[in-house]
C-alpha cells in the first residue's frame, strides 16, 4: 500500500478513475432512487393491504356480530321457561343482595366498628372456594347457578312443609286446648251446680235452725211457727229425731189463723219470709205448703188495702157475704164451684162480672185454706204420735228407775215404804201456817221517798187488776202474740290464747302464705294408720292430731322414650320428684326430744310406702303415702330435715339416674 502511494499516476488514468467514480456515483444514485421507489411502492402496497385487511376484519366482525345476534336470538328461542325463571330469580337475588349491602352501609355498623369484628362487613359475600371447586369439576356458571337455584327451591319447599306442619300442629294444639277448656267448663258447671244445691240446702237448714233458736228464746216470728208445722208434716225417722220438748209444748193451730193477729207490717214481713223459703225449698210438699200460705198472705195484704180504700165497715160487709157462701165447704166442693163460676164467666151471659171475679178470687183463697187444713191434720197426727212416743219413753225410763231403786233397797235390806204412808207422814208438816202481819213488808212513807220516785203515778189495786184482766183477755183472744226481742246477754270473754297456739298459728300462716312454685302442688291427704298404738300418757293429756302443710314436687322426665314420643308442645305425664312436709308441734311437753319419722313398707305394694311421723305427748302419730323411690340426701339437692320453733321440716327429692353409653 505504501508502494501504491509512492507510484506516480498519469492524467489519463486520473480521468479514467474520475469518470469511473462518477459513473459509480450515478449508478449508486440510480440504485438508491430505485430502492426508494421500491420502498414507496412497497409501503403503498403494505398500506393498501392493511386497509384491505382492516376492511375485511371489520366486515368479518360485522358478520360475526350479526351471526352472534342471530345465534343469541335462536338460543333465546330454544331456552325453556324454567331457565328464564331461574335467571330472573338470580337477577332478583343479586338485586336484593345489593339493596341489603346498601342498607348495611347505611346502618350504624361499619367495617371498622361492628360487634362481629368483620372488616368485610360492607362487601358482598362470595364463596370463592366453592366457585373454584365447581370450575374444577367442569361446571359452567349457568349450571352452578341452576344447581344453587334448585337447592334454594328445595330449601324453600322444605321450609314451607315445616311451616305447614307447625301450623297444623298449632291448630291441633288449639283444638285440644279448646276441648280441654270446654270439658273443664262442663266439669266446673257440674261442680258449681252441686255447690249451689248444697248452698241452698245449707241456707234452708240455717233458716230452720234460726227458727228453732228464736222459738226457744221466746222471740219467735210468725214464719217460725209455720216452719215448725213443716217439721211435723213428714213422719220423723228414728235417725233424725231432733224434736225438743220445748217444741212439743207449743200449741199449733191452723197455719192460716196466725195471720189474724198480725199488723200490716208483720204481714208484709211474713210475705218476705215465705218468698225466701220458696226459693230454698226443694220438697214438693213443702213448696205446696208455702205456695198456699203465700196465697193467704197476699189476700190479707189486699184486704188491708181495701180497708184503707173503702173503709173498714164496707169491706167487712162485702167479705162477710162471700165468707158466708164459701165457709164450711170441702176442697172438692170448692173445685166444683170454681168450675161453675169459670163456666158462667165464659158463657157471655149478662152477669155482674166484677162480683163473680171477686168471688172467684176469694174462692182461690178458700181453696188454699182447705189444702192447708188438710196438711194441718197430718201435722197434728204426726205430733200426737211424737207425744205418745215421748210419753212411752218417759214411762219406760221411770219404770226402769223404780225397778233399779227397789233392787238397791232390797240389796241393802231396807223395806220400801208405801206411798200412802209417806203422804200421811208428810201431811201434818204441810199444814198451813197462820198469817202474821210481820210476814208482809212494811208500808212506805211517801214523804221519805226521793223526788223522782214521788213523781211516779200511783196505781191502786183495783186499777192494776182491771189492767191485768184486759191484757189476759186480749192474749186469750189472739192466736199468735209476737214477742219482742230479748236483751242479748253478753257472754264471758274467752281466755287469751296461749303463746304456743299463737306461735303455731303464725308458723302455719307463714307456710300457707308462701306461693307455690310452678311444679308444686298441695299434698294434705293423710293416711290412716293400720294398727294404731295406745299411748301411756292418755290419762294425763288428750291426744290430738298435729297441723301440717305439705307440698309435692312434680315434673317431667326426659328419658329416651319420652324424648322419642313427646316434645315440649306435647309433654309426657308428670311424675313425682319430691315432697316437702311441714308438721307443727308447738305444744310438745318434752321439747328436748325432736319428732321422728320412719318409712313403713307394706307387703305386696312396691309402688308406694307410708311415711310415719311420731312425736311425744300430746300429739298422735300421723302417716302419709308417698312414692317408693330412692331419696337424695344431699343438701345441695334440696334435702332438709330440721325441727325449729315447733315445726318439723322434712324436704327431699328422689334420686335421678343418668346412664352413660
Amino acid at each position: 500500500m505504501a508502494r501504491h502511494h509512492s507510484r506516480s499516476v498519469s492524467p489519463r488514468e486520473e480521468r479514467r478513475s474520475r469518470h469511473r467514480s462518477r459513473s459509480e456515483d450515478k449508478h449508486r444514485d440510480e440504485r438508491r432512487d430505485r430502492y426508494d421507489d421500491d420502498d414507496d411502492r412497497r409501503k403503498r402496497r403494505r398500506s393498501r393491504s392493511k386497509s384491505e385487511d382492516r376492511e375485511k376484519e371489520s366486515s368479518h366482525r360485522r358478520r360475526d356480530r350479526s351471526r352472534s345476534r342471530d345465534e343469541d336470538r335462536k338460543k333465546r328461542k330454544r331456552e325453556k321457561s324454567e331457565e328464564r325463571k331461574a335467571r330472573k330469580a338470580e337477577k332478583k337475588r343479586i338485586k336484593e343482595e345489593e339493596e341489603a349491602r346498601q342498607v348495611a352501609e347505611l346502618s350504624v355498623y361499619s367495617a371498622t366498628d361492628n360487634p362481629f369484628h368483620d372488616v368485610n362487613l360492607t362487601q358482598q359475600f362470595r364463596w370463592h372456594k366453592k366457585n373454584e371447586k365447581e370450575r374444577k369439576q367442569g361446571l359452567s356458571l349457568a349450571e352452578a347457578q341452576r344447581r344453587d337455584a334448585l337447592r334454594r327451591q328445595e330449601a324453600k319447599e322444605e321450609l314451607e312443609r315445616l311451616n305447614k306442619r307447625r301450623a297444623e300442629r298449632e291448630a291441633e294444639q288449639r283444638l285440644r286446648e279448646e276441648e280441654e277448656i270446654r270439658m273443664q267448663r262442663l266439669a266446673e258447671s257440674a261442680q258449681m251446680a252441686d255447690w249451689l244445691a248444697k248452698e241452698e240446702d245449707f241456707q234452708l237448714d240455717q233458716e230452720r235452725t234460726r227458727a228453732i233458736i228464736r222459738i226457744k228464746e221466746k222471740r219467735a216470728k210468725a214464719v217460725d211457727f209455720l216452719a215448725l208445722n213443716l217439721r211435723y208434716l213428714n213422719p220423723i225417722s228414728e235417725d233424725n229425731q231432733e224434736i225438743d220438748d220445748e217444741e212439743l209444748e207449743i200449741d199449733l193451730d191452723e197455719p192460716y189463723n196466725i195471720i189474724d193477729s198480725l199488723t200490716p207490717t208483720q204481714v208484709q214481713e211474713l210475705h218476705d219470709d215465705i218468698e225466701k223459703y220458696l226459693t230454698l225449698e226443694q220438697s214438693e210438699v213443702n213448696i205446696e205448703f208455702w205456695t198456699h200460705m203465700m196465697v193467704v198472705v197476699k189476700d190479707q195484704l189486699d184486704r188491708f188495702k181495701e180497708n184503707e180504700r173503702l173503709g173498714m165497715e164496707a169491706a167487712a160487709a162485702v167479705e162477710s157475704d162471700v165468707n158466708a157462701l164459701l165457709r164450711g165447704k170441702t176442697y172438692d166442693h170448692l173445685v166444683a164451684l170454681q168450675k161453675q163460676i169459670q163456666a158462667k164467666l165464659a158463657s157471655g151471659e149478662p152477669i155482674d162480672v166484677e162480683y163473680w171475679e171477686g168471688l172467684l178470687k176469694k174462692l182461690l183463697v178458700w181453696k188454699a185454706k182447705a189444702k192447708l187444713k188438710s196438711l194441718h191434720e197430718v201435722v197434728v197426727r204426726n205430733r200426737l204420735e211424737q207425744l205418745r212416743k215421748r210419753q212411752r219413753d218417759e214411762a219406760l225410763q221411770a219404770q226402769e228407775e223404780l225397778l233399779a231403786g227397789v233392787a238397791r233397797s232390797a240389796a241393802r235390806g231396807e223395806r220400801p215404804v208405801p206411798a200412802e204412808t209417806q203422804e200421811q207422814n208428810a201431811g201434818p208438816a204441810e199444814e198451813a201456817e197462820p198469817y202474821d202481819r210481820s210476814m208482809s213488808p212494811a208500808l212506805l212513807d211517801i214523804r221519805r221517798l226521793p223526788y223522782e220516785e214521788r213523781q211516779i203515778d200511783i196505781v191502786t189495786e183495783l186499777d192494776d187488776l182491771r189492767d191485768l184482766m184486759s191484757q189476759r183477755r186480749s192474749v186469750a183472744a189472739s192466736r199468735f202474740v209476737p214477742k219482742t226481742a230479748q236483751p242479748v246477754v253478753e257472754s264471758e270473754t274467752p281466755e287469751a290464747a296461749s303463746n304456743a297456739d299463737l306461735a303455731s298459728e303464725a308458723l302455719y300462716r307463714a307456710e300457707a302464705e308462701r306461693e307455690l312454685d310452678e311444679e308444686e302442688e298441695l299434698f294434705n291427704v293423710e293416711e290412716d294408720i293400720a294398727h294404731p298404738t295406745s299411748y301411756n300418757w292418755e290419762d294425763k293429756w288428750r291426744p290430738r292430731k298435729p297441723r301440717y302443710f305439705n307440698r309435692v314436687h312434680t315434673g317431667y322426665e326426659w328419658n329416651k322414650y319420652n324424648q322419642t314420643h313427646y316434645d315440649t308442645d306435647n309433654p309426657p305425664p308428670k311424675v313425682v320428684q319430691g315432697y316437702k312436709f311441714n308438721i307443727f308441734y308447738p305444744d310438745l311437753i318434752d321439747k328436748s326430744k325432736a319428732p321422728t319419722y320412719k318409712i313403713v313398707k307394706e307387703p305386696g305394694n312396691d309402688d308406694t310406702v307410708l311415711l310415719h311421723f311420731s312425736a311425744g305427748p300430746p300429739y298422735e302419730d300421723i302417716a302419709f303415702r308417698i312414692v317408693n323411690r330412692e331419696w337424695e340426701f344431699s343438701h345441695k339437692r334440696g334435702f332438709r330435715s330440721s325441727f325449729d320453733r315447733g315445726c318439723l321440716s322434712l324436704w327431699f327429692n328422689f334420686r335421678r339416674n343418668f346412664y352413660r353409653k
